[in-house]
């Protein structure tokens, strides 16, 4: 660390358009910007695919930055995927293994606890489903100096609450109370996003968006639906139900949800560059999980999931397998693009390497730093990579995937690299794997009272 403050000052020295504030950016250790979709499938995004939904600054980001073609969420629902995102432990050995009202507890350590510690001003906004109010897995007791948003996954299907939470407190909406639609929460995110970051410009920083677009409910302010109002044809309206509301255009909205939230993360991009910051910041952007069809969504037409088979709640590719796009001016290579094999609990162990923390032992997943930097240090290669979504498991190695639909059930056993839909069920061809892949189902997870393999668990 003195070799490296000490190279940022001769080179602020000798090079005169170095501003005093870019230099000290420079000599601290990076802020990190972690931004999740709600929902968003692996081809929802131009840069994955997406014919018929424009998403320019997510496409620019990924021309600028590096494009991950084999990362995976930590669970195909919200909860277990966002425990395994800030515990750094797959869902085998997860304190949340299923939507549930389940919070962390004190002995779980988070990768906010963990860059609190090293220094960081730590804030995010949108979707925590990591405890509610008073409990262990509170925002405030996990590490979290400030949040505004959703504590619950349920409360966050509606885009138009008449309350949040912001810092431990009761945040009330007075223009959303009685039903009415005047306030759209992804907007009070995006500003509190470029709130956070303007006040803490001249400190390390971490800043987790979690944004609840997509997800249904489908809906979205008019100046954004304008664009897409009459482009296709609508199959049916959505009639709405208990917690949806009813929207007549829902291929037209789930579009507009999309490109709004391309556009709210291009102007948290172009805040990092107005204030000289992006030189020291890693941005990355991803998905809590696959698309759904829950609210009117229609996943199909759009082709959400390219060629993955599956939606939200299964194990198959297309509920666990996300975009990811990285960002770091100067650190990461423009244009460039990763098979490198990542999941969710790579996070908490990127993030701490990145802040000079140690990391907690005991953990599933590995620093990308060398994948993201591209430096001459090995990237360190996991064995194996499991999910479990009961009843369901699902465990990959190499290029072999297996998945058990439940207890009891037939093994099946997929070659990725040959069929990345999940056409082909190849057990019968090699039931060495079938073996080894089905003793792996038993020894890569430990038990849970709260979440059996045997109960089926679900809910969004």
């Amino acid at each position: 660390m003195r070799f490296f403050l000490l190279l940022v000052a001769a080179c602020a020295a000798v090079v005169p358009n170095v501003s005093a504030a870019a230099a000290s950016a420079a000599a601290r250790p990076p802020n990190i910007i972690y931004l999740l979709a709600d929902d968003l499938g692996y081809g929802d995004l131009g840069s994955y695919g997406q014919k018929l939904i424009r998403t320019p600054r997510l496409d620019r980001m990924a021309q600028e930055g590096l494009r991950f073609t084999q990362h995976y969420a930590g669970a195909p629902s919200c909860h277990p995927s966002r425990c395994a995102l800030f515990t750094g432990k797959h869902g085998g050995h997860g304190r949340i293994r299923a939507n549930s009202k389940l919070p962390l507890l004190p002995e779980d350590t988070t990768v906010s606890e963990i860059l609190q510690r090293a220094g960081y001003r730590t804030g995010g906004i949108g979707k925590w489903a990591l405890g509610l109010e008073g409990s262990t897995g509170a925002p405030e007791r996990k590490g979290m100096d400030e949040f505004f948003g959703f504590l619950d996954q349920t409360h966050a299907h509606t885009h138009y609450p008449d309350y949040l939470w912001k810092d431990g407190r009761r945040f009330e909406i007075p223009a959303n109370r009685n039903g009415a639609r005047a306030v759209y929460v992804q907007d009070l995110f995006v500003q509190e996003a470029l709130d956070f970051i303007r006040r803490n410009r001249d400190r390390p920083f971490f800043f987790y968006g979690a944004f609840t677009a997509p997800h249904a409910e489908v809906a979205v302010p008019d100046d954004s639906l304008a664009e897409y109002r009459d482009r296709w044809p609508e199959p049916k309206p959505f009639p709405g139900g208990k917690t949806y509301a009813p929207q007549a255009k829902p291929r037209a909205v789930r579009a507009a949800m999309i490109s709004r939230l391309d556009r709210d993360v291009g102007r948290i991009l172009d805040l990092l560059d107005e204030l000289g910051l992006a030189d020291n910041t890693l941005v990355m952007f991803s998905s809590d999980n696959g698309p759904i069809t829950a609210g009117g969504q229609d996943p199909e037409f759009f082709d959400s999931n390219g060629p993955l088979r599956g939606l939200k709640f299964t194990l198959y590719e297309g509920g666990i397998r996300v975009p990811l796009i990285a960002r770091w001016p100067g650190r990461i290579a423009r244009g460039t693009e990763t098979a490198q094999v990542s999941d969710f609990s790579d996070m908490l162990p990127t993030f701490a390497a990145l802040a000079g923390a140690p990391v907690p032992a005991g953990l599933d997943g590995v620093s990308l730093v060398p994948t993201l930097t591209g430096g001459s240090a090995p990237q360190l290669r996991r064995d194996h990579f499991y999910w479990e979504a009961a009843p369901q498991q699902a465990v990959r190695r190499g290029d072999w995937k297996a998945y058990r639909p439940a207890a009891g059930k037939p093994l099946e056993l997929y070659h990725l690299g040959e069929d990345l839909g999940e056409t082909k069920n190849r057990a019968a061809d090699r039931p060495d794997l079938v073996a080894e892949f089905g003793q792996l189902l038993v020894t890569a997870r430990t038990d849970s009272p709260e979440f059996p393999l045997n109960r089926a668990a679900r809910g969004d």
